[in-house]
């Protein structure tokens, strides 16, 4: 017989991103020294829980099979909504205010993980390129690389020991199925590089615009900015 049981995980620093991905995270600072907390102690606060929770489980058991075949409707989607959608039920079986919280602690918990998260690399490189072309229909692999590298807050100057070369680049390009060829430039001139028109696809689908995005490639494009008055 299928079985879910929810369980709580507590850790200091990040967990694995593939129990992150499905989970609820709650994140704990350290308190203020002005900050007080109620202890927790065992003997004295358990039975409370564990009356708590027996209260809990009878009015769940009541209307189990609603619950189980409940649909509600999700402020999220995809994983997070899978992650989320067993508390949600139980908020609207619940009624009154406990549907707006729940729905509103979900947006916010799953926003607060998403700046949290960190971002792959693949989907920086992406994200940085789209900066680094600058309206451009074709780079060259040279001029994209130095571009990236021009980037005083980027990991790409550094991206090992001589920075990000073209086979690194190409690496990881193919995830997203966007690969060299021979460029024409309008000038004449011939060489490896990159069309605009291939990124786009990837852009929409892994760097969608976004506030965030913009103010995180704010460097970049200065620097850019800059690049092409000297020029």
């Amino acid at each position: 017989m299928p079985t879910f049981a929810m369980a709580a995980l507590a850790g200091i620093g990040a967990i694995p991103g593939t129990i992150e991905d499905r989970a609820v995270i709650i994140r704990m600072r350290r308190r203020l020294a002005d900050e007080t907390t109620a202890p927790f102690r065992h003997r004295r606060d358990r039975p409370a829980l564990r009356d708590l929770a027996r209260q809990l489980n009878e009015w769940l058991r009541t209307d189990l099979d609603a619950l189980e075949s409940a649909v509600p409707e999700m402020p999220v989607e995809d994983r997070a909504a899978d992650t989320w959608e067993p508390l949600v039920a139980i908020a609207d079986h619940a009624g009154g205010d406990w549907p707006d919280h729940a729905r509103a602690s979900v947006l916010a918990l799953c926003a607060e993980h998403d700046v949290d998260q960190e971002t792959s690399l693949g989907v920086r490189l992406l994200t940085d390129c789209r900066t680094a072309f600058d309206g451009d229909t074709a780079i060259s692999t040279a001029t994209l690389l130095h571009r990236l590298k021009q980037d005083p807050e980027g990991p790409w100057s550094t991206h090992g020991p001589g920075g990000l070369t073209p086979a690194k680049v190409a690496d990881y390009f193919r995830e997203y199925d966007i690969r060299s060829s021979n460029v024409r430039f309008p000038d004449g001139s011939q060489a490896k590089g990159y069309k605009r028109a291939h990124f786009t696809d990837a852009w929409q689908r892994y760097c969608p615009p976004s506030v965030a995005t913009a103010q995180a490639n704010g460097s970049l494009l200065q620097l850019l900015q800059l690049e092409g008055g000297a020029a």
